[in-house]
Formats: C-alpha cells, sequence, structure tokens
C-alpha cells in the first residue's frame, strides 16, 4: 500500500513539474516614463533604411520611432551585424505571416509585407535600423515577433 501511495505521489509530482514547464510564462516589458513619452510623442520625422549597393530602401514614418532611435535604442556598434542579421530574419518571417493573416492580427499594425532576404548582405545600417525598428514596435505595441524579449 505504501508503495502505491508514493507511486501515486511520485506520478503527481511529475505531472504537475510537466504542466508548470509547459506553460508559457509571459514577461510584461518595463517601460521607462522616458520611453513612454517618446511612444506617446507626435513627432513624425522619417527614418530611411537604405544601403546604396543593394538598392534596398525603406522609409519608417512612425510617430516617435526618430526621437526612440536617437534616445533610447542601443548606439550603433553596439550588436555585430551577425547578430542583427539572425533576428532581423526571424522577425521579418514572423511579421510577413501576420500581414497575411488580417483577421487574426491588427491589419492596421501589419499593413505591408518585407522583402529581407537573408542571402543578401544589406550592411550594417539597414540591419541595426531594422532590428530597432521592430524592437520599437514589439514595445509600443506590446507585440512579440520571436521567441526572445524585445528589450533595450
Amino acid at each position: 500500500m505504501e508503495k502505491n501511495y508514493l507511486k501515486l505521489l511520485s506520478s503527481a509530482l511529475l505531472a504537475a513539474i510537466f504542466l508548470v514547464s509547459c506553460t508559457t510564462q509571459k514577461q510584461a516589458v518595463d517601460v521607462s516614463n522616458e520611453e513612454q513619452a517618446v511612444f506617446n510623442s507626435d513627432d513624425e520625422q522619417p527614418v530611411e533604411i537604405k544601403d546604396e549597393e543593394t538598392e534596398y530602401e525603406i522609409i519608417i514614418i512612425e510617430p516617435g520611432f526618430y526621437t526612440w532611435l536617437q534616445s533610447i535604442a542601443r548606439p550603433e556598434g553596439y550588436y555585430s551585424q551577425s547578430f542583427l542579421e539572425n533576428r532581423n530574419a526571424i522577425m521579418v518571417i514572423n511579421w510577413n505571416q501576420r500581414v497575411l493573416q488580417p483577421s487574426m492580427y491588427n491589419p492596421n499594425l501589419y499593413e505591408m509585407q518585407i522583402n529581407y532576404d537573408p542571402n543578401i548582405d544589406y550592411g550594417y545600417e539597414v540591419n541595426y535600423k531594422l532590428y530597432n525598428y521592430f524592437v520599437y514596435f514589439q514595445r509600443k505595441y506590446n507585440q512579440r515577433l520571436g521567441p526572445f524579449f524585445p528589450r533595450i
């Protein structure tokens, strides 16, 4: 009888551990007052992302992004280009999937697909600004475009 009790107890314990490990843990984005002020600003100065060699260009007209990029984002050179490329590849895939599912994801947030080929070297500046736009977007609109937490 004692063996059955121990089996039952150990089975229940394993089941509880399994259930706890399977639940997703959502972290809340810790937004400072300064960052929230930038999110709420009406500054609509465009940010151009372009590379002359690949003729790649994006113009982002997102209120507050220019100010956020200049004042809150990590400075250029903080991340390696390979880090930026890897993160951008993941986030572009998620972004484009959401554009194609307007009934599931807000079509006002995900308006256009991003044509990003991970086999093309877009250069550091393009990858840096695109990555930081994704971080800004995720933090401002409380979205997740990948398995990692959007932090600064």
